[in-house]
């Protein structure tokens, strides 16, 4: 009886959180932030009803969700950073387009098949410099997650990403790719209609690209789907996202045939921007707002637009031949100092 009781004052404190902070949603280690959020969304409402004066103890409260912030992800593990890069509210391609273009123009088909929903690729304006963009969008609701296959591109997408991209060589206007998915397509259709082929063809013609590229992972990059996008003369990984050969569940599954061997798949993987960067496989880590871009979309969209500014602007004084030469060689030395 007392286990029921217990059971039901859980299920309404939980309901209360739910309605206390809306639309928000919390990962399992971001409990203890959920609380004391819901706690200051109380206290303010009971300002607002009652007019009684409760700033002081709303101050204290944000002041210890802000401690409790630092802490909590200034210490992720890296199965952390993994759920962390997939939080349901994290911006995806589409919000930061729309945040960080002032026009965008979308274009769509591969001129071969049909149109993959998966691939967001047009033409836009930032601050009156025209960009090409490629991004890799897994959608929302349920209907658009389908729509958009869950960001996994099929063999069609990559042709479309390529198309957009050779269009942008051919006049002369830089590109920039958005990087999110757990990895491309494994469907038996997607292999019949040359999966493979069509990475290796993006990865091979990106480095022939006589134009600025600039490739931020902005979630999951997965494999050599993310690869397809990613061949890139600024590398750029937001600071919780992930970049990795192979997913933990994967890893765990072809290392220990135990998907509950997840975490430590992580661990063993090393997910986090600071390896990738010192290994050379990026070139730079984009902050995002305390607590993840999920917190707040305007300020995380304007950081990343300033850092795409900021590189291209170096990158525009790099002539062409050596754009690419540096191009290929950085991508050449990646990991070099483990084989010396």
């Amino acid at each position: 009886m007392l286990f029921v009781i217990s059971l039901k004052k859980g299920v309404i404190f939980l309901e209360q959180l739910a309605r206390i902070t809306g639309n928000m949603e919390y990962l399992d280690f971001e409990k203890p932030i959920q609380e004391l959020e819901a706690q200051v969304s109380e206290l303010e409402t009971k300002t607002h009803e009652t007019n009684i004066d409760l700033s002081d103890q709303i101050t204290d409260l944000k002041n210890k969700i802000s401690e409790l912030i630092q802490d909590t992800y200034s210490s992720l593990s890296p199965w952390k950073r993994v759920q962390l890069s997939r939080h349901p509210k994290r911006p995806h391609a589409i919000d930061y387009i729309n945040l960080v273009f002032d026009q965008f123009e979308e274009l769509s088909g591969d001129r071969s098949y049909i149109d993959d929903q998966s691939i967001i690729a047009g033409c836009g304006y930032i601050d009156n410099q025209k960009f090409f963009c490629i991004g890799i969008e897994k959608g929302r609701k349920t209907s658009d997650k389908i729509k958009r296959n869950f960001g996994m591109p099929n063999p069609e997408g990559y042709r479309k990403a390529l198309r957009i991209a050779e269009l942008a060589s051919q006049f002369s206007i830089p590109l920039i790719t958005f990087v999110d998915t757990p990895g491309a397509y494994p469907g038996i259709g997607a292999e019949e209609r040359g999966q493979a082929f069509a990475i290796a063809n993006n990865i091979e013609k990106f480095f022939g690209l006589k134009v600025p590229i600039i490739s931020i992972i902005i979630g999951e990059g997965g494999s050599g789907g993310a690869l397809g996008l990613a061949v890139a003369d600024s590398v750029l990984m937001q600071e919780y996202s992930v970049y990795s050969v192979i997913s933990p569940e994967s890893c765990a599954s072809i290392l220990w045939s135990d998907t509950k061997m997840t975490e430590q798949a992580a661990n063993a993987l090393k997910l986090h921007p600071e390896k990738a960067k010192e290994l050379g496989v990026i070139d730079g880590i984009i902050s995002e707002p305390p607590g993840g871009a999920h917190r707040n979309f305007e300020k995380a969209a304007a950081v990343v637009k300033k850092e795409i500014l900021n590189h291209y602007k170096n990158l525009s004084m790099i002539k062409t031949e050596q754009l690419l030469e540096q191009r290929s060689e950085k991508f050449r030395k990646i990991g070099n100092q483990y084989f010396k």
